[in-house]
């Protein structure tokens, strides 16, 4: 069974590729297209990118990721309706957030604006694609809220060694993708251990109540 985990960095994307539960590769992308071609037999793609725009905020599944992961709960950003997110410059995007939704707008929301419009492109056309969050993944895994964020050296060992314990070795070397922060890595690896539950059809879910084939919801 093959499945990807997907995550953005500055560059594009990097993807984490398991067969039958190992890591199978660690690769780069520019366009999420790519990821989605260049893998035909993956069962299940996870993304860590809002699928599903809310008409307005807040998102229930963004609420629920920011009550599960406790105090790593600054990692679950709220999801902008469409508008905002097409908005020309953060400035007008802050603004239109602010008096139309009455929500705050970070600079690194506006920022992953092209990667989130770029699979709302495609995730209609695509029902591999699921949005899965590294944070609430990471979770879900250890049992417990992680103790330190994913940057720091206590943080990025714990993740590593939790995706170790469950299978996922991640090589101390890599090629292209050797390029990419080591949190993206991580976030990558992470949600494709999702994926692979989602595969299997054990994956949870917030809202709990949600379908595989519906939007707007965050799988772990």
């Amino acid at each position: 069974m093959i499945v990807v985990g997907v995550d953005v960095w500055k560059r594009g994307w990097v993807a984490v590729v398991l067969v039958d539960g190992a890591v199978a590769a660690v690769e780069t992308h520019e366009a999420i297209v790519e990821v989605i071609d260049g893998h035909p037999d993956a069962v299940a793609i996870g993304v860590d990118i809002p699928i599903g725009l809310p008409a307005a905020p807040p998102r229930i599944a963004d609420l629920q990721a920011a009550a599960f992961v406790g105090p790593r709960r600054a990692s679950v950003f709220p999801t902008p309706p469409r508008e905002v997110l097409g908005a020309a410059t953060y400035a007008e995007a802050r603004a239109l957030a602010r008096d139309r939704y009455g929500m705050g707008l970070s600079a690194q929301s506006y920022a992953v604006r092209r990667r989130v419009l770029e699979v709302d492109a495609v995730a209609g056309d695509e029902p591999r694609l699921f949005e899965v969050h590294p944070e609430v993944s990471f979770r879900a895994l250890a049992g417990e809220p992680l103790a330190w964020p994913k940057r720091t050296w206590n943080g990025q060992m714990q993740r590593r060694r939790l995706l170790a314990c469950a299978g996922l070795v991640i090589p101390d070397h890599l090629d292209r993708a050797g390029a990419v922060p080591p949190d993206d890595v991580l976030d990558a690896a992470v949600v494709a251990w999702s994926a692979a539950r989602i595969a299997a059809r054990t994956a949870g879910s917030l809202p709990e109540d949600a379908t595989p084939s519906g939007r707007g919801a965050i799988w772990y």
